[in-house]
């Protein structure tokens, strides 16, 4: 592989610092008070959320990493699908972005350039703008995007909102992290590295689109902590997501490849951290680690309710054919995630 690649120790968002870790640092902070402030990061949220007027919010969100791919482009294409989809996953639409560059002065700057290219592909998918940024040099190549974008204040999607008889659409098969962790190994399937780059590339604008439609109650996308960390932050501390394993939508060769203990540092650090917030029960470990694997650029979780879901269900597929109802919330149980 290129140095460009193999120069990086982690990458995607398998190298975010684990949630147990970041929670613990999070706490020491103060708190910020401001009745303009819709949602900060005392939620976890995806993106915070700044009032301007009474029809009007600003988002804003920044995401960076290391690669995951060899190809600069197609890099830099992910990392901007990346950090955009957090204001999707806010039920915002992005208006501009500043790019975020650490890179290494040994390497050929014609990558770089591939990688601003990829990302400024995705700004204009997105019909969003690019207004300039910030670069140093750094051992390890990063790249990814601060972006802002608008909403309506009355139409926030927070992460942690949902309402007992809700169910949940996973709009973005899960496993990404597991194959790019075989592709690492040298050890992934061609068929199975198109399916995680193209999700990986797939913007959530397609999904956000279709799900505003509806009356969404809570959204986030499936990151770093992956579907059963991201799905505790949605249960806040008041309901319990039930998920059900068998309706998950994955990428069919990363079940095979995590029966054969082909795993992540990043998917282990999840499993500590959801010890005491799930039983895992019967579950096959294969699927256990598709719910904990990392996710870069994946796809949007939303709490519907009962009686237009399937509804939402139907119309989200004819953007995003793979998603599914794969749960449902309840008033809080003995655990914030139970598996049925």
């Amino acid at each position: 592989m290129k140095s460009f690649l193999s120069s990086c120790t982690t990458g995607g968002c398998g190298a975010k610092i684990g949630p147990g870790e970041l929670s613990k640092v999070l706490s020491g902070l103060p708190v910020f008070q401001d009745p303009q402030l819709l949602v900060g990061f005392d939620a976890s949220d995806d993106a915070a959320v700044y009032q301007i007027n009474e029809d009007t919010a600003i988002v804003s969100t920044v995401d960076f990493f290391t690669p995951m791919v060899e190809d600069p482009r197609t890099f830099g294409r992910i990392a901007a699908a990346n950090a955009l989809s957090d204001v999707y996953a806010m039920g915002g639409s992005p208006l501009f972005a500043l790019n975020l560059v650490c890179y290494p002065e040994r390497e050929d700057i014609q990558d770089l350039g591939e990688i601003l290219a990829g990302g400024a592909e995705k700004l204009q998918e997105a019909g969003a703008v690019l207004c300039g940024g910030h670069s140093i040099y750094d051992r390890e190549p990063k790249y990814g995007l601060a972006v802002t974008g608008r909403l309506n204040p009355r139409q926030i999607w927070k992460n942690n909102t949902p309402q007992p008889g809700d169910r949940l659409i996973l709009t973005k098969p899960l496993g990404v992290g597991i194959v790019m962790a075989a592709l690492r190994g040298e050890m992934a399937e061609a068929a199975a590295v198109e399916a995680a780059l193209a999700s990986m590339q797939r913007l959530n604008k397609y999904a956000a689109e279709k799900a505003r439609d509806f009356p969404i109650h809570a959204c986030t996308d499936i990151t770093g902590f992956g579907l059963l960390a991201h799905a505790r932050e949605m249960a806040g501390g008041s309901t319990t997501i039930v998920l059900h394993p068998s309706e998950l939508p994955y990428i069919a060769q990363a079940y095979t490849y995590a029966q054969g203990y082909l795993l992540t540092a990043a998917g282990q650090r999840n499993r500590n951290f959801m010890e005491g917030a799930v039983e895992f029960g019967d579950t096959p470990f294969p699927l256990q680690e598709l719910m904990l694997d990392p996710q870069t650029s994946g796809g949007l979780l939303l709490s519907v309710p009962g009686d237009c879901a399937q509804e939402a269900l139907r119309a989200i597929q004819e953007a995003e054919p793979q998603a599914a109802l794969i749960g449902e919330v309840l008033p809080r149980q003995d655990f914030p995630i139970l598996l049925g």
